[in-house]
């Protein structure tokens, strides 16, 4: 398994990270032991810099049809979710809320689904300093720079920042961590884009491997339907508010 000593929660070096523990339930599904491929960077150069020099073999968490490789049939599909104190006196439960006028420190990530949306909203450049703060003001050239998710729950919980745009996965833990102090609304899946085209905000997630690794996608997919109770279990406790998987259920075959 490539895995990053550096996502948390999806992937830390002492295992707790969510994706670690449905790699563990995966390869005994398989009948396997799992052994993971560490590296101390971010998870999105997994592929590039692991997976294709043959260093490990199988991805966990990546968008169903991922082109870089093969992907297994989608084992969750997940939103992004509104973060908002749960005492807000904002009341946002879609872009077309009055109330998301009113936010004055908006968390996002950068090149988010999210950022296209306040881009459109004309909400972006009023907020581009809280934003930028977020990641200590780095420029993003020639590097990837990523909020520790924490951080965004952490900002609403205390009164720093009015509402967060964010991946449900990525501030689940947390969330669920600061008890009731913090609440994950759902986006709906139905924004469009300024020129009138979809812009997704539920994303089926996979386990990508190899393009010449099919005979192994078939193991990990028969491994994934006989594990599909236990990880469940763990994306419940992780506290992701877990979709309906789209209508791929295939995947990407390459």
């Amino acid at each position: 398994m490539c895995a990053s000593e550096v996502e948390v929660p999806y992937s830390s070096k002492d295992g707790e990270g969510f994706e670690n523990k449905v790699a563990k339930v995966l390869a005994n599904a398989m009948g396997r032991k799992v052994k993971f491929v560490w590296t101390d960077k971010p998870a999105i150069y997994l592929v590039r810099d692991q997976l294709d020099k043959k260093n490990c073999d199988v991805v966990i968490g990546l968008d169903t049809g991922d082109e870089r490789v093969l992907t297994s049939k989608p084992y969750y599909r997940a939103p992004y979710v509104f973060v908002l104190r749960s005492d807000s006196p904002l009341d946002i439960t879609s872009w077309d809320s009055p109330d998301l006028l009113k936010a004055k420190k908006i968390g996002i990530a950068a090149d988010s689904p999210a950022q296209v949306m306040l881009e459109k909203l004309g909400l972006f450049n009023s907020n581009f300093n809280y934003m930028k703060s977020l990641t200590g003001f780095k420029s993003k050239r020639n590097q990837y720079v990523r909020v520790e998710p924490k951080r965004y729950v952490d900002d609403v919980a205390d009164g720093k920042a009015d509402v967060a745009m964010v991946f449900a996965p990525e501030v689940a833990r947390y969330a669920k961590q600061r008890g009731g102090a913090v609440k994950l609304v759902v986006i709906p899946d139905n924004a469009t884009r300024s020129d009138g085209k979809h812009l997704p905000f539920h994303f089926d997630q996979s386990i990508g491997v190899r393009k010449d690794d099919k005979e192994l996608l078939d193991q990990v997919n028969a491994a994934l339907q006989k594990s599909q109770p236990e990880i469940e279990s763990i994306l419940k406790d992780e506290g992701i508010p877990l979709d309906d998987i789209a209508k791929t259920p295939e995947g990407r075959q390459g």
